[in-house]
């Protein structure tokens, strides 16, 4: 049986390393926003040529951080796209604000810059984009959007870590780069963790605030702030992984041209420009029939999963929320879908099998 991941291991040719780092934080004696936590700050903001990264629990945090910087009023309007992970829009009812759905591009999966235009009102006040599956969204004509009617424009780069568009990096476009650290991402903790990337002095001064109870002196709250604080050990953690990013970001990219090369014209493939540099945090294909494809796949043995099965506008919690209409390019792309093997463990003869089996459907 081919798995669609296994976290163990994946993250086996870096115990060494991890036992090594887990140990040097244990024998520090600092858990909470030590040394750790400020070399992966500062190495992270590095890698993206950012003036701040601000470390916190996790991505939903991240996202929800990154609006409450900007103390939009109650019932402002955020877009976001239709087929977005529940996560992002999660972030935009918890900070009381109002999210509008964009449809995304059906080749790209990403929101369409085209449709955006359309969606802003007098009360819209920001931008979300989502770099989905690892392929960047179409930046220059979005950041063109954003300046043309001065919103604020945030990346959730959940799934993109080290992806470009033009050359330059996700994370880098807007006033605020979110990510998350989830284990299953290509740089991924051993844990919950995230954070936040930007270039502005003030907003990482009310990011840094805001994840510590509203202080920056112990026991002196200048805000209305929560406990978000990136771990210590994981950030240990993800200083090992970040060395490694690279050799897993290239190890992915070939086993998604594997399967670019030889899977069938039967099946809808990404689509791959030079414009582009891909991770492929998740490697996709659409096809009419995916539920007897993932059912035929698996008593072929090999497993994989629906990113994802229900759109946000179907989702029980979102009733009332999302306004109630159409969003059939969603709709499409969630009914086809069907995420493949492409784990850093996998090898390129189990993605080779794969293949083999997929185009025998």
């Amino acid at each position: 049986m081919i798995e669609y991941e296994n976290l163990g291991l994946l993250n086996k040719p870096f115990f060494e390393e991890f036992k090594a780092a887990f140990a040097a934080t244990l024998e520090s004696g600092w858990y909470i926003l030590g040394n750790k936590v400020k070399e992966f700050e500062t190495t992270y903001a590095q890698y993206h040529g950012s003036k701040h990264f601000l470390g916190l629990a996790n991505g939903l945090d991240a996202l929800t951080l990154s609006l409450r910087a900007f103390n939009f009023a109650p019932g402002d309007e955020v877009i976001v796209p239709s087929n977005t992970y529940i996560a992002t829009i999660l972030s935009v009812v918890e900070c009381g604000l109002k999210p509008v759905l964009v449809e995304p591009d059906i080749h790209t999966y990403n929101i369409d810059p085209a449709q955006i235009e359309a969606a802003i009102t007098p009360r819209t006040r920001a931008i979300i984009v989502v770099h989905l599956y690892g392929k960047s969204c179409e930046m220059d004509k979005i950041v063109a959007i954003k300046e043309k009617h001065n919103l604020v424009l945030i990346e959730d780069c959940a799934q993109s870590h080290a992806a470009t568009f033009k050359g330059q990096l996700t994370g880098t476009f807007g006033e605020f780069g979110a990510f998350s650290f989830y284990p299953t991402k290509n740089l991924g903790a051993l844990g919950d963790a995230g954070g936040l990337l930007c270039n502005d002095d003030a907003l990482a001064t009310t990011i840094r605030r805001l994840r510590n109870y509203g202080s920056d002196v112990k026991y002196y709250n200048e805000l209305v702030g929560m406990n978000s604080r990136l771990d210590e050990i994981q950030a240990a953690f993800l200083l090992v992984k970040l060395q490694h990013l690279a050799q897993i970001t290239e190890h992915k990219r070939a086993l998604a041209a594997i399967y670019q090369e030889g899977i069938k014209s039967d099946f809808i493939k990404p689509v791959v420009h030079p414009d582009y540099f891909d991770v492929f945090h998740i490697y996709n294909v659409r096809h009419e029939r995916r539920d007897e494809l993932k059912q035929y796949l698996l008593d072929n043995g090999v497993k994989t999963d629906i990113h994802y099965p229900l759109p946000p506008d179907r989702q029980k919690a979102m009733q009332g929320i999302i306004a109630a209409q159409p969003y059939p390019i969603s709709a499409e792309i969630h009914r086809t879908t069907l995420s493949l093997p492409c784990s850093y463990y996998h090898t390129k003869a189990d993605i080779e099998q794969v293949v083999a089996v997929i185009n025998k459907f």
